[in-house]
């Protein structure tokens, strides 16, 4: 499997004085749908389209849910997904508050399986992009 990417010209906002760098950038090759993963899946299986539509449709309703509840969502070799927020500090554990939440994001780790695939993955160059109009 290869995976092409772009090389991008990019600053550092932490310091806009750093000379501008360049770095790799990967650049998709499509999406696949949620019908066409049932229709792969149902290809793998003895279940339609139809029955594996239902099946992911529920599967990523539950996900979320269990999120919302605090849970961490263990995939066996798949992965793991769990919750991972920003907030701002107190100085003292007393006045530590839900408010002091600033964002939530889902993290996924992935499991052995998951990660064996995305080893075997090889990278092609594709085309360069800066920042700077180029000169005459």
């Amino acid at each position: 499997m290869s995976v092409k990417f772009n090389v991008v010209e990019r600053g550092n906002p932490s310091n806009r004085e750093a000379p501008k760098k360049f770095y790799p950038s990967i650049q998709s090759s499509g999406r696949v749908t949620t019908r066409e993963v049932a229709e792969m899946a149902g290809q793998r299986s003895t279940l339609s389209t139809m029955d594996m539509m239902a099946a992911i449709e529920s599967f990523l309703a539950i996900i979320p849910e269990q999120l919302a509840k605090g849970n961490i969502v263990e995939l066996g070799e798949f992965g793991t997904f769990w919750l991972r927020t920003t907030s701002e500090g107190a100085e003292t554990p007393e006045e530590v508050r839900a408010s002091q939440i600033t964002s939530i994001l889902p993290r996924f780790n992935p499991g052995k399986v998951f990660k064996h695939v995305l080893d075997g993955i090889e990278f092609v160059k594709g085309v360069v992009t800066t920042t700077t109009p180029p000169e005459d």
